[in-house]
């Protein structure tokens, strides 16, 4: 051992601990330990928001819901007076059902029938042309002999809307008519038992059983409008359809960014025990950008073609194939080139926005399961904008609604989030390409 000219043992300088080595190790433990806690528990609480917010109470959450309401009731002449119940039913049925709620419109047949069969309302409810004289009939039956039969208000559903939106509709009619019913029945006792009253015999008494005909003078019936054929999950095939579209574009940009960054050496690749670095290859951002979208639009129309072979094969009805096809393509397009540049704008950390964007506010916003209608107004506005909904809206027109409403805006808005996609990835990565940003380790 020599001392150094200062005094001290070479060996001396060398085993010494490094200035600052337990603060580093600290930040170490830091990133290590604190980071990931925080961000799982950010997401779980988002995660928790979402999900529970979604499904807990949809009939609280009930804003907007859109019925139809058609009154066809003719009327009828009384005593020199034109009665007209329907009108009645109708203004009694705008004043109970609160607006806040329930978006009820008033409309003719024809124009019900459109928005039934576009899915723009959930359901209708039709007053007959011959309500009132079906009453007055009902009323003096009561007290004369022969048969008789009830009017009948029909509910309509709107089952190709959802299952769950047409449980919301049963409810809510089911408890509007309730009272329309006891309503219109007390007024239909009422004019019986002064008719009676002032008949030349008088003071005749209504029967027990005449009083229960005339206390629920309406039946309702319920009938769903175009009842949605075998192989369709009740309405539910839509919603899984769109679910495997959103997820061969969001998964497949995320193979296709680590599987292209490892072909060409920017990350290791490792299957088990086995690991290996490629050479680095000389692409810029940009120029690995677009191999990715092109790995990703070369996938989509194969991937969108299995999907559709898939549910010909479990007897899916699908009417319109090649729209089907086409459609999904450009989604799954549309949300694997958005991916791909979120993450070659954030890095690693567009990994995470992915799966909030496409999955964690995709899921509860889509309008799939629950409506939209049904559940915090915050979805609405999310679903302005979510994929998930855009695609669900196009995937549910070309399988329930014959290429109807819906169809437009998702092809529209799958066109403007590519479009969003591939401004944002070029932009940044020929930014960082110019300002020398390069990926290797500094």
């Amino acid at each position: 051992m020599q001392p150094n000219g200062t005094g001290e043992s070479d060996t001396g300088s060398a085993g010494a601990v490094p200035a600052g080595t337990g603060r580093t190790r600290r930040r170490t433990a830091l990133r290590a330990w604190l980071g990931p806690v925080l961000v799982i528990t950010a997401l779980m609480a988002l995660l928790t928001t979402m999900y529970l917010g979604y499904v807990i109470d949809p009939e609280k959450n009930l804003h907007d819901f859109p019925v139809a309401l058609v009154n066809q009731d003719d009327g009828e002449i009384r005593d020199g007076t034109p009665v007209n119940i329907g009108d009645q039913i109708t203004e009694a049925l705008t004043e109970q059902i609160p607006a806040d709620k329930i978006d009820l419109r008033v409309t003719g047949i024809a124009e019900a029938q459109r928005l039934l069969r576009n899915g723009e309302v959930y359901g209708a409810i039709v007053l007959p042309s011959d309500l009132s004289k079906r009453l007055s009939i009902l009323g003096a039956g009561s007290v004369v002999p022969g048969d008789i039969a009830r009017p009948a208000i029909t509910v309509i559903t709107n089952p190709r809307t959802g299952t769950y939106a047409t449980q919301i509709l049963q409810i809510v009619t089911g408890r509007a008519l309730t009272q329309v019913d006891a309503e219109v029945g007390k007024q239909l006792t009422a004019t019986v038992q002064a008719e009676l009253d002032s008949a030349p015999a008088g003071g005749t008494e209504l029967s027990g059983a005449a009083r229960l005909v005339l206390a629920d003078p309406i039946d309702v019936i319920t009938e769903p409008y175009r009842p949605l054929p075998d192989g369709t999950g009740q309405g539910l095939s839509a919603f899984f359809y769109t679910l495997l579209v959103v997820l061969a574009g969001f998964t497949g940009a995320m193979i296709v960014h680590t599987m292209v960054d490892s072909a060409l050496g920017f990350i290791p690749t490792e299957y088990g025990p086995w690991f290996f670095h490629h050479p680095t290859a000389p692409h810029s951002r940009f120029r690995t950008l677009l191999l990715k979208w092109g790995v990703i639009a070369v996938a989509a129309p194969i991937v969108s073609g299995v999907f559709l072979g898939i549910g010909h094969l479990l007897d899916m009805p699908i009417t319109h194939g090649p729209a089907l096809f086409l459609f999904s393509t450009l989604a799954i397009v549309a949300v694997g080139v958005t991916a791909l540049s979120i993450v070659a704008t954030f890095g690693s950390a567009g990994l995470l926005i992915n799966l909030v964007l496409f999955i964690v506010l995709g899921l509860p916003s889509a309008g799939a399961t629950i409506p939209l209608e049904a559940t915090p107004r915050y979805m609405a506005w999310l679903a302005a904008f979510e994929p998930m909904h855009q695609i669900y809206l196009g995937v549910r027109a070309i399988l329930y609604f014959e290429l109807g409403t819906g169809l437009a805006r998702g092809v529209w808005m799958s066109l403007a989030g590519l479009a969003t996609g591939l401004v944002l990835g070029a932009v940044t990565t020929v930014v960082y390409d110019r300002k020398g940003l390069e990926r290797r380790s500094r």
